[in-house]
């Protein structure tokens, strides 16, 4: 088991390795790396060439036996054609890309003038294609958006996307920061090539997944083919949207200044951050309880993304430790250093929001209302799922004389379900009652770190990894997500790091994540028709899955509850997987149990063992 954790480690190791030696390729050769990645497309698209050159041959075979050799049409003819008829229809659709304008608020000419003028100079600045448009919505980002007319043949109609929460936390001058890096990616002369790119990856993964829902013969050697080669360009692809996100910081430096486009990126950071590890989980778990999303969302966001003054360097060195090879930008360290700027925030101006003027206000009302619509089928489904927790915890509330075992329970279902209730008493009643008790020690531990007591947190974390020691991969992806907050006072990030040092090396004699051995082998999920027909309720809100496998995974915590894995049979952007699966996840739930969603994209190994454990899909689209 340590040699396997060891190895899932090398593989780490080696594709950080790899990344370093492209994105070098990529900054000091760049026509050797683009040469490189063309070759890897044109060989993939040579592949779905040769698929339809072969599924269109006996058409013309038969066209020429009838019109050339004068034969009759004749029922065999239908037979030869049938197979290369699906094949083709198959490719086809594959190829076939709808492009929509970015969702949100489009601002009419006569609206936020301030704005739409600021925009304007910037454009006029950067040297930057017309704008079809400028459209507000209701998340915490910005994006250059690009649709292309004729698949490109006719140009694109280009849009700038502003979310109001990034607004709010900007001011004035970081905002054309952010609009002058937008309009750097506008302005990139290898724009199309880049998205030209990602459009084929993602024809890739439709066509494998194509293949694999019509049973045809051969889908496992495309599914092997494009194994191969999909991890591969991934990992070079990879380079080229961060020398893209290099370029455009570059860009925006040069005509807002390097002072605040670095202030830009850490204001973004810092917030992005603040949602991530606090905002966001906690509205989920609050769906749980609740029966209808709240009134307000873009108040809430503001709120939670303020507060005091961050180390500025411990963030930096977490940004650091999260570096991920197959990430489409660089770290924030990576991102300042190639800025030569100092991480150091301005001193916050008039706030960027100023450029709306009196459209702000409407403009929340209407993306609140926006998103409890988006979001009310996802909120409800989480809701009724958590209807049999809702009763088990009523059930234990009626407990006189609790057992050890109930009493961990019932705090672990009010720290599920009632976020406004403190469940670390109801953690040490369980402890009073058997000290040896993992999941009260587990969890307690963690809360007790959350809220600053380190070293009583800790000392519980150890004493649990002590009494099951397969609890202590799981320890460790709770710090990692604890130490991601960058308000941790320096005592917590000081004992983080010390129980980092102290469980890596119980964790590595662990089997490494989608390896199974003799006891970690993936079970049938034997979920109750009513669980399960509310998971695929929930699955057909999205029109981009078609299939689902679910499977039950042993957890490394004996007490803890039970965790599922749902394979996706996934339709949508390979490019755009992360970002859309993400809402989806924390809307997803199974009574008593964690689920995770993946694609197998690049866990090809857990994926098959996903499908041997569950067999037939659970979900197919339209049944």
């Amino acid at each position: 088991m340590a040699a396997t954790m060891r190895g899932g480690r090398m593989a780490e190791h080696g594709d950080r390795e790899r990344m370093r030696e492209l994105e070098a390729e990529a900054r000091d050769a760049p026509g050797r790396y683009r040469l490189r990645l063309l070759a890897l497309a044109l060989l993939g698209h040579g592949v779905i060439a040769g698929l339809l050159l072969l599924a269109l041959a006996p058409f013309v075979l038969v066209a020429v036996h009838l019109f050339v050799g004068g034969a009759s049409l004749a029922p065999q003819h239908a037979y030869v054609l049938v197979l290369p008829a699906v094949v083709a229809a198959v490719v086809l659709r594959t190829l076939w890309v709808r492009f929509e304008p970015p969702p949100g608020h489009r601002l009419a000419p006569e609206e936020a003038p301030l704005l739409q003028a600021e925009v304007e100079r910037m454009r006029l600045a950067m040297g930057g294609p017309p704008l079809e448009g400028i459209v507000i919505d209701g998340d915490f980002n910005a994006k250059a958006a690009s649709v292309p007319r004729a698949l490109g043949l006719l140009g694109h109609r280009h849009t700038l996307v502003l979310g109001l929460p990034l607004m709010r936390v900007l001011d004035r001058d970081e905002l054309r920061a952010v609009i002058a890096h937008e309009f750097g990616h506008f302005a990139a002369h290898d724009g199309r090539f880049a998205a030209w790119i990602y459009l084929s990856r993602g024809t890739w993964y439709r066509l494998r997944d194509g293949m694999a829902r019509h049973g045809l013969s051969f889908a496992w050697l495309l599914a092997k083919f494009y194994g191969w080669l999909a991890p591969h360009f991934d990992l070079c692809s990879r380079a080229l949207t961060r020398r893209h996100e290099y370029a455009a910081d570059a860009a925006a430096a040069g005509t807002v200044g390097a002072e605040a486009a670095a202030s830009a990126l850490l204001r973004v950071e810092i917030a992005s951050r603040r949602l991530e590890t606090r905002f966001w989980p906690q509205l989920w778990a609050r769906a749980r309880t609740q029966g209808h999303p709240p009134a307000q969302l873009q108040a809430s966001l503001l709120q939670a993304m303020q507060g005091d003054a961050v180390d500025l360097d411990r963030l930096l060195a977490s940004a650091a430790r999260g570096q991920d090879p197959r990430d489409t930008h660089p770290t924030l360290p990576q991102r300042l250093d190639a800025l030569q700027a100092p991480a150091r925030l301005g001193t916050p101006g008039e706030s960027a929001t100023t450029l709306l003027g009196p459209l702000q206000d409407a403009l929340e009302r209407r993306l609140d209302a926006t998103w409890r619509d988006a979001i009310r089928g996802h909120w409800d489904a989480l809701h009724t799922a958590a209807s049999r927790d809702r009763a088990r915890l009523a059930e234990l509330d009626g407990v006189r004389e609790p057992t050890p075992e109930q009493l961990a329970e019932h705090a672990l279902l009010v720290e599920q379900l009632r976020i406004d209730f403190d469940p670390l008493p109801l953690y040490e009643r369980a402890l009073a009652a058997d000290p040896a008790r993992v999941l009260a020690l587990f969890r307690a531990g963690l809360l007790q770190l959350r809220r600053g007591e380190a070293e009583s947190g800790a000392a519980r974390l150890r004493k649990a990894v002590e009494l099951d020691p397969g609890a202590a991969r799981a320890a460790l992806e709770e710090l990692h997500g604890i130490e991601a907050d960058p308000d941790l006072d320096p005592a917590t990030v000081a004992t983080i790091d010390a129980l980092r040092e102290t469980l890596s090396p119980l964790a590595v004699a662990l089997p490494a994540p989608g390896e199974s051995s003799a006891e970690d082998v993936l079970q049938p999920h034997a979920l109750d028709p009513g669980a399960l027909q509310r998971l695929c309720r929930r699955l057909a809100c999205e029109p981009r899955i078609a299939r689902a496998w679910i499977a039950r995974q042993p957890m490394a915590l004996r007490e803890a509850p039970a965790h599922y894995l749902v394979l996706l049979d996934w339709r949508g952007s390979v490019a755009g997987e992360a970002a859309a699966l993400g809402p989806l996840s924390q809307s997803l739930a199974i009574p008593g149990a964690s689920v995770e969603l993946f694609t197998g994209t690049d866990r090809r190994r857990l994926a098959a063992q996903v499908r041997a454990a569950c067999g037939e899909p659970v979900y197919r689209k339209g049944r």
